[in-house]
C-alpha cells in the first residue's frame, strides 16, 4: 500500500543530504545554560546583506540591553555550504551555535539528524506563538514535535497584465478553467505573446493545480492529482505555451517571460516583485490569489520560507530562546519585511502589511487559504534532488509520456524515497 504523508504549509530550499530516519529526534529546551555571555547565532548571508543585518543589529541591540554582560555573535552562512556546516555542528557540539536560520524544506534533514531542540513550550510560553496559523506551524513541526518557528514566507500568485486585459476585454479569471480560456483568447489574439508562462520545470507552478484537484505529491498517480497535471501540462500547448518554447521552463524563467512583457499571466511570488518591476510590465500588472477549481475558491500555494531554530548541542538554551522570540515577533517581522520584503509569519503581522501595502494582500489571502507543503521526510531530499517531478511534467509536455504514464513511473520514484 502507497505510503501517505501528511503535509502541511510552509522555500523554497533544497535539502542537500539525507540522515538516517532512526536519529534521535530532538532535544527539549529547558532553562538551563549561563544567562551571560556569548550566544553564538548562525543566520543565512544575502546578496545584498546590509538591510538584513540592521535589523538584526537592531534586535541585537534590543537583547542585549535587557541581557546585561551579553554579547550576540552573529555569522551570516552561504546558503549552499549551509548543508556542511550544520551537518559538521550536529557531529560537534563544541562548533554547535545556539540560534540558528533555516529552510523550511530542510527540516527533515535536520530533525532526523537530532540536531535541533523541541521548541513546543517555548512557543507555547511565547505570548506571540499563538499568532502563528496552524499551517505555518506544521511545516516546522516533524513527526509531531515543533522544531522551528516560521520567520518568513513566501507564496505564489497570479499576476496578469492588467492593459493587455483591458485591451482584449477580458476578465480576471475566477476558476482554473477560466484561466486556461482566458490564456488561449490571449494567445489567439496576440500570437506573440503567451497567455500564460507556465514551464515543465516550474514544480511550483504546476502543484496548485494538483492541489486544487485533491490531489497530492503522495498520491501523483492518482485520480485527482492527474486532473490536475491534465489541466497543467494542457496549457504548454501551441495555443498558449509552445513545448518548443516552455517544456523546459523554470520558476525563474517563467518570471522572466512575464517581467519582458512577453507574457500575459504567469504564477509568479510575492519575492519575485522586484524583478517583474524591472522589466517592461512594470505599471501594468496586478495580482489575485490563483484560483481553485470553483469560483471564490483559491488553488493552494507551497508555502516556502525559512524558520528559526534552537540547536540541540546550545550552550544557551534559556538565551537563545529569549532572543529567537524577539527576532521572530511582530516587531521584528515587520521591520524585515520593510528592509527584506519577507511576508510575515505571525497574522497579525501579516495582517498589517497588507493593510500599508496592497500589492502583498493577495498573497496573504492566498495564505489565509490553506497552503501546502512538501512531504516532511527525509526522503524529499532524494526526490527533489533528482528531479523526480519535474522530469515526470517535462515528459508529459513533450509527449514522451502520457498523464497516467508519467505519474505511474513518478509515483514509484517517490514510494521508494519516501519508504527508505
Amino acid at each position: 500500500m502507497r505510503l501517505r504523508i501528511a503535509v502541511a504549509a510552509a522555500l523554497v530550499l533544497t535539502v542537500t543530504a539525507c540522515a538516517p530516519s532512526t536519529s534521535a529526534p530532538t532535544g527539549t529546551v529547558t532553562d538551563g545554560g549561563p544567562k551571560t555571555g556569548a550566544l553564538k547565532v548562525w543566520l543565512f548571508d544575502e546578496p545584498n546583506r546590509a538591510p538584513k543585518e540592521a535589523v538584526v543589529q537592531e534586535a541585537i541591540t534590543e537583547f542585549t540591553a535587557a541581557h546585561p554582560d551579553t554579547t550576540v555573535d552573529v555569522q551570516y552562512i552561504a546558503v549552499d555550504t549551509r548543508g556542511e556546516r550544520f551537518k559538521g555542528a550536529f557531529n560537534d557540539p563544541a562548533s554547535a551555535p545556539d540560534v540558528v536560520e533555516f529552510g523550511n524544506t530542510d527540516l527533515p534533514e535536520y530533525a532526523a539528524a537530532g540536531g535541533l531542540a523541541d521548541l513546543g513550550s517555548i512557543v507555547s510560553g511565547w505570548s506571540e506563538g499563538a499568532d502563528l496559523p496552524a499551517d505555518a506551524k506544521a511545516s516546522a513541526t516533524y513527526q509531531g514535535t515543533l522544531l522551528g518557528v516560521p520567520w518568513f514566507v513566501g507564496v505564489r500568485a497570479l499576476y496578469y497584465r492588467t492593459d493587455v486585459f483591458q485591451e482584449l476585454g477580458l476578465k480576471v479569471p475566477t476558476t482554473l478553467a477560466e484561466l486556461t480560456t482566458t490564456a488561449r483568447a490571449v494567445r489567439a489574439k496576440k500570437p506573440d505573446m503567451f497567455g500564460i508562462a507556465v514551464g515543465g520545470k516550474y514544480t511550483f507552478g504546476a502543484l496548485p493545480f494538483v492541489w486544487a484537484n485533491g490531489g497530492d505529491i503522495t498520491s501523483i498517480d492518482s485520480a485527482p492529482s492527474r486532473a490536475g497535471l491534465t489541466a497543467y501540462t494542457g496549457l504548454i500547448a501551441e495555443d498558449n505555451c509552445p513545448p518548443q518554447n516552455c517544456a523546459d521552463l523554470t520558476g525563474g524563467k517563467t518570471v522572466e517571460l512575464f517581467a519582458s512583457g512577453k507574457a500575459a499571466m504567469g504564477i509568479i511570488g510575492n519575492f519575485n516583485r522586484a524583478a517583474v518591476d524591472a522589466g517592461a510590465a512594470k505599471g501594468k500588472y496586478a495580482v489575485v490569489p490563483l484560483p481553485g477549481v470553483t469560483a471564490g475558491s483559491v488553488a493552494p500555494a507551497f508555502a516556502g520560507g525559512n524558520n528559526l531554530g534552537i540547536m540541540k548541542n546550545a550552550q544557551r538554551p534559556a538565551l537563545a530562546a529569549d532572543f529567537l522570540t524577539l527576532l521572530a515577533s511582530k516587531k521584528y517581522q515587520g521591520k524585515m519585511y520593510d528592509a527584506m520584503g519577507n511576508l510575515p509569519t505571525l497574522k497579525s503581522a501579516s495582517d498589517e502589511v497588507a493593510a500599508k501595502d496592497p500589492f502583498v494582500k493577495p498573497f496573504v489571502d492566498t495564505i489565509n487559504a490553506g497552503t501546502r507543503f512538501v512531504p516532511l521526510d527525509p526522503g524529499w531530499g532524494k526526490i527533489d534532488a533528482s528531479a523526480v517531478l519535474p522530469t515526470m511534467i517535462e515528459k508529459v509536455a513533450t509527449g514522451k509520456a502520457s498523464v497516467d504514464q508519467a505519474t505511474t513511473e513518478a509515483a514509484k520514484q517517490i514510494d521508494e524515497a519516501l519508504t527508505q
